[in-house]
């Protein structure tokens, strides 16, 4: 079996473009940003995001923010509200943790400046499913991803320390005697460029585009999660993927999502007869969390024989629907359809990456230098399914939390980043054949919606396995040169690593559903986690000192 490279690309530190910096940021996201802010004036920071900061899953979210902001609601509630959720797998100390910090970084989002929607002169408050209580902020009606992001973007721009490479992709993380040293990145401009860090911090977001339906953008191709392991750091519970139940399904149409919101303000599901069927599998209905929503979806496409169901807000009173679904009725008016009286067609799609780099609740990933946060990690916030509205919240305290510890480190470390001279070789026996790399993409991207989807199997999974290491055997050996290469390597390594942890996963819990383990098996699992880490004879580190090569 061909090995996989230890880095994406051949590099050598002779004839290298390097950049040094004491903090290195990967990703221009909420979490990436926030921790960016936290790292004091006199430590120089330097922020990689893939394209231009205005694009990542941040900017796109609707629905809002979670936190106990009503005298009705407290943290106990929104703490137990988020252990629901997660079936069972959440780290309790970490929900504690979160819950309580969730006011204070909301404080701070409205001191930079950003927007909430407001009632009578306070804070307006709605709910998502899984919720008990009112407690989700919300700005421009359901675009609070962009209003909060054009706050936070416009603060980083304002800091002097900070400075910013849009259009910039990172390759890898580079590593040296077991530590995290920097990273390997590609600008358009320039070609690669190794940078020096004195501590790295990844908040690449998730990965989404591994499956043909999601609601994510294209830059979700899980870089930042298969630069950790192949580094050599651990991940977690790469089973669970959360599918949002409500995907906007019309011909021709970008999979927009349809916020959780609208179930919140009382939407209600009905299949292509006009039945509400969501009242027959949970007694919270239109409310119950993600995960049994999307199977419920799931299920009753598969009695109607029809490609999806409607959600159905014609009982709303009309002005409350264009108030507070602005962007919603504006996509939707876009093919003929009135949100205030149209039934709009959805189904589930991927949205959100649950497990991820494990982390400590200080955000130090198990490689050394390396922090993380966000979605591209496993926190123990979301457990084996994610609340809604956690994810943004999560993303700014743990931001926070690793901009301190990172600049703690880097303090404790005096002196430039230093460069470590060596030199790597991709694989010298590549193929050269040429690769149709976008059907391939294309192919893994349809694969994972049949055979690792929201309903799985032990058969399937063991067909999936067969067909994602076949992919990767003459893949995962070739140097590519351009963006769409290292995304496809990125995405055959996510899968890879989501396939094997499915199949080890022999029970039912939150995202993970197997039709033949349908049950919790909580004496074998209980508290237990999927981990995947690179084996010490796994993609052989060819790295040697630039001096000992001609």
């Amino acid at each position: 079996m061909n090995v996989a490279n230890r880095y994406l690309v051949s590099f050598d530190t002779r004839t290298a473009i390097h950049r040094f910096t004491d903090i290195l940021v990967i990703g221009g996201g909420i979490a990436g940003l926030r921790a960016a802010l936290e790292i004091p004036r006199d430590l120089t920071v330097l922020v990689v995001t893939k394209e231009s900061i205005t694009e990542s899953n941040s900017s796109y979210a609707q629905g809002g923010i979670a936190g106990v902001l009503s005298p009705e609601d407290n943290f106990n509630n929104h703490v137990e509200d988020t252990l629901v959720a997660g079936d069972g797998l959440c780290d309790r100390t970490i929900v504690e943790m979160v819950v309580r910090e969730a006011p204070n970084e909301i404080e701070k989002l409205v001191e930079i400046g950003t927007k909430f929607d407001e009632e009578n002169g306070q804070l307006a408050l709605t709910r998502e499913g899984g919720h008990s209580h009112r407690r989700i902020v919300h700005a421009l009606g359901d675009a609070t991803g962009h209003e909060v992001m054009r706050a936070i973007i416009a603060k980083v721009k304002a800091t002097p320390n900070l400075n910013l490479w849009d259009d910039t992709f990172t390759i890898d993380l580079l590593t040296h005697g077991g530590e995290c040293v920097g990273a390997v990145v590609w600008r358009p401009s320039v070609g690669v460029v190794l940078v020096w860090a004195k501590q790295v911090i990844l908040a690449a977001g998730g990965c989404g585009m591994v499956y043909r339906e999601t609601t994510n953008p294209p830059v979700a191709t899980g870089d930042g999660m298969a630069a950790a392991y192949r580094a050599g750091a651990e991940l977690r519970d790469m089973e669970f993927m959360q599918f949002h139940p409500t995907v906007l399904y019309v011909a021709g149409s970008a999979r927009y999502l349809i916020s959780e919101a609208v179930r919140g303000e009382g939407a209600y599901l009905r299949d292509v007869y006009g039945e509400r069927f969501m009242l027959k599998d949970d007694p919270r209905a239109e409310l119950a969390p993600r995960d049994i929503v999307s199977r419920a979806i799931f299920r009753t496409m598969e009695r109607t024989q029809h490609s999806n169901v409607y959600l159905d807000l014609s009982h709303l009173p009309r002005d409350l629907v264009l108030t507070r679904f602005p962007g919603i009725a504006k996509v939707c008016r876009g093919f003929g359809l009135d949100i205030t009286k149209d039934r709009i067609p959805v189904r589930p799609g991927a949205h959100y990456m649950v497990g991820g780099v494990t982390v400590e609740p200080d955000g130090r990933t198990t490689l050394p230098n390396l922090w993380a946060a966000g979605e591209v990690t496993s926190s123990g916030l979301h457990g084996a399914n994610r609340l809604a509205s956690n994810s943004l919240i999560e993303g700014l305290v743990y931001g926070a939390t690793c901009g301190r510890g990172a600049a703690d480190a880097c303090r404790a470390k005096p002196g430039l980043p230093a460069m470590v001279p060596m030199r790597f070789v991709a694989n010298e026996d590549e193929p050269d054949d040429r690769l149709d790399v976008a059907d391939l993409t294309n192919s893994l991207r349809s694969l994972m919606v049949r055979k690792m989807g929201i309903v799985r199997d032990g058969g399937r999974l063991d067909e999936a396995k067969l067909d994602v290491d076949f992919w990767c055997r003459y893949v995962l050996v070739r140097e590519f040169d351009k963006r769409a290469g290292w995304e496809l390597q990125n995405l055959l390594t996510i899968a890879r690593l989501m396939v094997e942890s499915a199949a080890e996963r022999e029970e039912s819990r939150g995202t993970h559903f197997r039709s033949d383990f349908p049950q919790h098996e909580d004496a074998t699992w209980g508290q237990r986690h999927t981990t995947r880490r690179k084996a010490d004879g796994d993609h052989p580190d060819t790295i040697a000192p630039a001096s000992s090569h001609n």
